[in-house]
């Protein structure tokens, strides 16, 4: 028989762990990843992260034998099985997976959405994302007065509007 696409859970932000492990005993995997935005020490930052938490595909081959040897791999929690059959994924899925990756990050903020601002002197009110102003900045259109106004503010003080 071929091999297949297994799916793999990992231990809580251990994905990249598990990963390397893997890979360093010969096992092929994949751990679909995105680009994502982030505020770090009051900076948007761009980083990596896994688009499933908790999961990766190991590519393994029915008479590979030693299975075991994955359970007790440094992040790895199981193999995930239902109904005492281990998943497998078709070639086909797993292929779309690897050409979406690293497209463009995913973007705190898009031009045009409603936020909200946690902090300051505007706390509470909401307003209009325009568009990113420095590393550390974002314009935002909000309503003073009965006038649009444009206002700078600190990323870190700005949240999606529920």
């Amino acid at each position: 028989m071929n091999a297949a696409w297994h799916l793999v859970q990992t231990k809580s932000r251990q994905e990249f762990r598990a990963l390397r492990h893997l890979e360093n005993q010969g096992f092929a995997c994949f751990l679909p990843t995105l680009l994502v935005e982030k505020i770090a020490r009051g900076r948007t930052e761009t980083c990596v992260e896994p688009l499933f938490a908790r999961y990766l595909f190991i590519r393994l081959a029915p008479d590979n034998g030693n299975w075991s040897a994955i359970r007790s791999t440094r992040g790895v929690s199981k193999l995930v099985a239902l109904g005492g059959r281990f998943c497998t994924l078709p070639d086909a899925c797993l292929e779309a997976l690897q050409k979406a990756q690293h497209d463009a990050p995913q973007r705190l903020f898009e031009p045009g959405e409603r936020v909200a601002i946690t902090h300051g002197p505007f706390a509470g009110l909401e307003g209009i994302y325009q568009l990113p102003d420095g590393e550390a900045r974002a314009l935002v259109l909000i309503e003073l007065m009965h006038q649009p106004q444009k206002v700078k503010f600190a990323i870190e003080v700005l949240r999606k509007a529920a």
